[in-house]
């Protein structure tokens, strides 16, 4: 799916504030990169619009929330009040400026009972720049940080709640221009307290920067280009290049989503969005390529299937038509054409035995003793009509336990009895 992924200055938005942007039509290579004002940003249909923090925005503070303050349904969103101020209560004393200003976010996958990732921005500034986004027609659907904290096992637990991907700080980083570089770091395993994961450092470039990092000698340092001569002459190592449109295309594949809170758009319309996003990254995205080839395959599989078997079962039900037929004509030949042969099968037989002179179940004769057989000598009929293959004896009035008793005994004879009024009608059971 393509994605215009967008970075925010750390400046306030104005008319003339241009933009470092990054577009990628499948979310694994950088297409174009440049830097623009909002209002000329490309808006490529169909576009999911990622936007990036910058490291130096970021704050990140570790916390463990009161029980079952995370629960949650199904697409539902961690953006409840109650959470809101726990969070304001537990990060006061740590933080510089009024917890109200501050925007906050959960580490994805937060769990109940386990030491949970916060990220804190200044509010105004981060809605300031959604509002000039949606106003140039970029509405965002995530917020990622360019960096997130290394969230190593603790006390035997792995979780990965806050692991950004690809982009998880393993190295350190150097960006920035050789004027004004920063390297971005977490310290490594053994240098932070043994109660705490390491948290993120974003420190001015500088030697007594580097000397307080105490970065490994075994550990990679990754640089932009144009502060990689920088770099190598304070670490005193050669470093790794990487472009900082592939290090924001990385961001963007964090599972952080730092729209929470007041920030979060109407939860329907989010859930929406992700159910649209999701749709279209399996159809069009080239890392579901296989899983779109593999389920083709299967309904292409299961419909020649289906086929075959409509097939196999369409023959066999003309074959026994055929048979039917087949019968008839051997048994009747002066049957000529072939309608329904069950019933000219029918009608064939009742001229038959009409012709030798032999009765039938439908016959008067035959109706009667069925109704003598079955023994009622304390009623006596008012009268016996004899129409279309039935009987009917008037004037019963038998209970509705004697018409059950009757219909039982005489349906093992072929026959079948109904009551109308005080009448009973006794009839041959249709035959198909």
């Amino acid at each position: 799916m393509t994605q215009l992924i967008i970075i925010l200055p750390l400046e306030l938005p104005t008319v003339s504030s241009q933009v470092d942007y990054v577009l990628s039509t499948d979310g694994r290579a950088v297409a174009s990169h440049s830097r623009a004002a909002a209002s000329v940003l490309p808006q490529p249909a169909n576009a999911e619009v990622i936007a990036v923090l910058p490291a130096q925005a970021l704050s990140w503070h570790e916390v463990q929330l009161p029980k079952g303050l995370l629960a949650k349904g199904f697409l539902s969103e961690s953006g409840s009040p109650r959470l809101r101020a726990v969070l304001e209560g537990l990060l006061e004393e740590r933080l510089l400026d009024d917890p109200g200003q501050l925007h906050f976010a959960l580490a994805p996958n937060a769990r109940d009972g386990m030491p949970v990732w916060v990220a804190a921005c200044d509010r105004a500034w981060l809605r300031a720049w959604l509002h000039a986004l949606e106003s140039n027609r970029h509405a965002v659907l995530r917020i990622v940080p360019e960096f997130a904290p290394v969230y190593s096992p603790l006390n035997g637990e792995d979780s990965e709640s806050g692991r950004s991907g690809e982009a998880s700080l393993e190295a350190l980083h150097v960006i920035g221009t050789p004027q004004q570089a920063y390297m971005v770091f977490a310290p490594p395993e053994g240098a932070a307290d043994s109660n705490a994961r390491a948290a993120l450092s974003v420190l001015p470039l500088s030697a007594s920067s580097v000397q307080l990092a105490n970065w490994p000698e075994t550990s990679p340092v990754v640089a932009e280009p144009a502060v990689a001569a920088l770099a190598e002459s304070l670490f005193k190592r050669r470093v790794d290049l990487q472009q900082n449109a592939q290090r924001w295309l990385l961001a963007s594949r964090s599972g952080w989503d730092l729209a929470q809170f007041d920030l979060q758009n109407n939860s329907r319309s989010r859930s929406w969005k992700r159910v649209t996003t999701v749709a279209g990254s399996l159809l069009r995205a080239p890392r579901w390529r296989a899983a779109r080839w593999a389920t083709a395959a299967v309904l292409a599989v299961n419909l020649a299937g289906l086929n075959a078997w409509a097939w196999s079962e369409r023959n066999s039900v003309e074959a026994k038509r055929a048979a039917i037929k087949e019968v008839l004509t051997s048994t009747f030949p002066q049957v000529k054409v072939v309608v329904d042969a069950p019933v000219q099968m029918a009608r064939e037989l009742t001229l038959l035995r009409q012709g030798s002179g032999s009765t039938s179940v439908t016959d008067f004769d035959s109706l009667l003793a069925a109704w003598s057989s079955l023994g009622l000598t304390s009623t006596t009929p008012s009268a016996i009509d004899y129409a279309a293959n039935e009987i009917r004896i008037k004037g019963l009035g038998l209970s509705a336990e004697q018409v059950a008793q009757a219909s039982e005994q005489l349906n093992r004879q072929g026959l079948r009895v109904t009551s109308e009024a005080d009448n009973l009608v006794i009839s041959a059971k249709a035959t198909p």
